[in-house]
C-alpha cells in the first residue's frame, strides 16, 4: 500500500518557500505521493443565505495544476495526485492539456483524480450546468483518453466537439490514470464502468464493503476486472491519535486499498512545521524510511 499525503490547502498559507518546504519535507520522511483538493472559486455567504458548504470564499485554495507545475521539479520523488478536480465544471481539452503537461513533468508521476464536487455556487461562475453534471463527466473521461492517446481526434458529443485537433506534447502516460470521487450508487456504478481506480468517502467496514461490491459489479457488468482498479483510502490526524490512526490504516490495508493518503488539516496546526511535525510522527508510527541522504 502506498502512502502518501493530503496538502493542507486551506492551512498552508500564500508563502510559496512553505509550500515548497513542506513537499520536499513529505518526500524526505518517506511519503510517495501528495493528493491535493480542488476548488477555483468559495461562496459568499452573506450572498447565499443557507450555503452549508465546507469551504467558502475565505477558504485558501492553490489551483492543482499550477501548484503541480511549481513543485514538479522541486519534489521529483512524490507522484502528485488531484484527489479531485472538478471535472465538469472544466473546460475539457483544457483539463487534457494541463494534465498531459503534468504528466510530462513529473515523468509520468501523476494521477489525475475527477469528481463531480458539490458547489452550485462554482458551476454558475464558470459556465457549467449543475444539473448535468453527471453526464458531462461521463462524456469527458472517454474524450480525455482520446486526447491523451490519439494524434488528431474528432470528436462530436452532448457537450464538447473538437475537429481534427490533438495535444503536443503528449504525456508519458498515455493513457493518465484517471480516479474517480465515489460516494452514491451512480457513482460507484460509473467509476466500476470507468475509472482506473477510486477514493471511498466511507472507512473500512461495513459501508466500504457494500459500495466496494458496487463497484466491482459495474466493472464486470462493463467487462473489466475488479481486481484491476486501485483504492486509496484516508486516515485523519489528531493530536494524540496516532496509534488510532496507524490502526485505522492496517485496516485500510485489509479492505484492499492500494494507496492511502494522511491528512492534517482540521487538526489546529497553525504552521507548516506543525503539519510537518504531525506528518513525521506518522511516518514513525507507519515504519516509512526515510529518504534523507
Amino acid at each position: 500500500m502506498q502512502l502518501g499525503v493530503v496538502f493542507p490547502q486551506t492551512e498552508i498559507g500564500p508563502d510559496p518557500g512553505g509550500v515548497a518546504a513542506y513537499a520536499q519535507a513529505a518526500q524526505e520522511l518517506g511519503y510517495e505521493h501528495l493528493a491535493v483538493f480542488d476548488h477555483v472559486l468559495g461562496a459568499d455567504r452573506a450572498s447565499h443565505p443557507g450555503f452549508a458548504g465546507p469551504y467558502d470564499v475565505d477558504s485558501m485554495f492553490y489551483e492543482p495544476f499550477v501548484l503541480f507545475g511549481y513543485l514538479a521539479g522541486l519534489a521529483p520523488g512524490l507522484e502528485l495526485v488531484t484527489s479531485v478536480i472538478i471535472l465538469p465544471q472544466r473546460q475539457t481539452a483544457l483539463v487534457a492539456k494541463q494534465a498531459a503537461e503534468v504528466d510530462l513533468l513529473t515523468g509520468g508521476r501523476f494521477r489525475l483524480g475527477v469528481g463531480l464536487g458539490w458547489n452550485a455556487v462554482e458551476y454558475e461562475a464558470l459556465g457549467q450546468d449543475f444539473g448535468r453534471r453527471g453526464a458531462r463527466m461521463t462524456e469527458q473521461v472517454g474524450l480525455l483518453r482520446r486526447l491523451w492517446t490519439e494524434p488528431s481526434v474528432t470528436h462530436e458529443g452532448q457537450f464538447d466537439q473538437v475537429t481534427g485537433a490533438g495535444l503536443a506534447p503528449m504525456p508519458a502516460q498515455r493513457p493518465i490514470p484517471l480516479w474517480f470521487g465515489a460516494q452514491s450508487p451512480r457513482a460507484y456504478q460509473r467509476t466500476g464502468a470507468l475509472a482506473d481506480g477510486w477514493f471511498p468517502q466511507v472507512r473500512p467496514g461495513p459501508d466500504l464493503e457494500a459500495a466496494k461490491q458496487q463497484v466491482d459489479d459495474a466493472a464486470r457488468a462493463a467487462g473489466r476486472d475488479p481486481a484491476s482498479l486501485g483504492m486509496e483510502g484516508r486516515v485523519s490526524w489528531r493530536p494524540g491519535n496516532v496509534e488510532r490512526l496507524a490502526g485505522r490504516a492496517r485496516g485500510w490495508q485489509d479492505a484492499g486499498a492500494t494507496h492511502l493518503s494522511v491528512n492534517t488539516m482540521g487538526a489546529g496546526l497553525t504552521s507548516v512545521d506543525g503539519h510537518l511535525e504531525a506528518l513525521s510522527e506518522v511516518a514513525a508510527a507507519l515504519q516509512l524510511t526515510s529518504k534523507k541522504s
